[in-house]
């Protein structure tokens, strides 16, 4: 199992990075710019959940961390 600190800079970093691309359009100007723009309309299934599962990694991890 990997050490909470490790665990908690996942989740952090991964959060960080799904809250970005769910309320800024930087995956969809970038998505645009490539050519792929008939997927935007399938990002909120990919982001949301993503967000969800890092926001609960952080917080596994923070508990795990105050637990000792």
């Amino acid at each position: 199992m990997k050490k909470p600190t490790t665990l908690l800079k996942t989740g952090i970093i991964g959060s960080l990075i799904a809250a970005l691309c769910c309320f800024t359009p930087v995956v969809v100007v970038l998505f645009g710019v490539v050519g792929l723009s008939s997927l935007v309309g399938y990002l909120d299934y990919v982001l949301l959940p993503a967000l969800g599962v890092f926001i609960c990694i952080t917080i596994y991890a923070m508990a795990r961390q105050l637990r000792g």
